[in-house]
């Protein structure tokens, strides 16, 4: 079966289902868009602004509820003026002041 088609077997009520039993994978996007705009005392609205998107947008994308367009991480990528690397990954960043391994 190619990736993406057909449908998994059913599944009893209740039954934990995960992806990945199925060769897919979470498509979660981490992100540090409120730490940046802390650092630069910028405000969602500010960001969104000079986006052109809507300021509720910053906020679905700070909570991880929406992932960017790659045309959008990009831009905010280059608002920062930062690689897109230190603004989105498809790995939890760090906490702050842990070392990493």
């Amino acid at each position: 079966m190619a990736l993406g088609v057909g449908r998994p077997p059913a599944m009893s009520a209740g039954a934990a289902f995960d992806l990945r039993n199925y060769g897919l994978m979470s498509e979660t996007v981490y992100n540090r868009i409120a730490l940046l705009r802390a650092e630069r005392n910028v405000t969602r609205r500010q960001l969104s602004d000079a986006l052109g998107v809507h300021y509720q947008t910053i906020g679905y994308l700070e909570r991880g509820e929406y992932s960017p367009s790659l045309h959008l991480a990009l831009r905010i990528a280059a608002y920062f003026e930062v690689p897109v690397e230190v603004v989105f990954s498809t790995t939890p960043f760090p906490r702050i002041g842990q070392r990493s391994a």
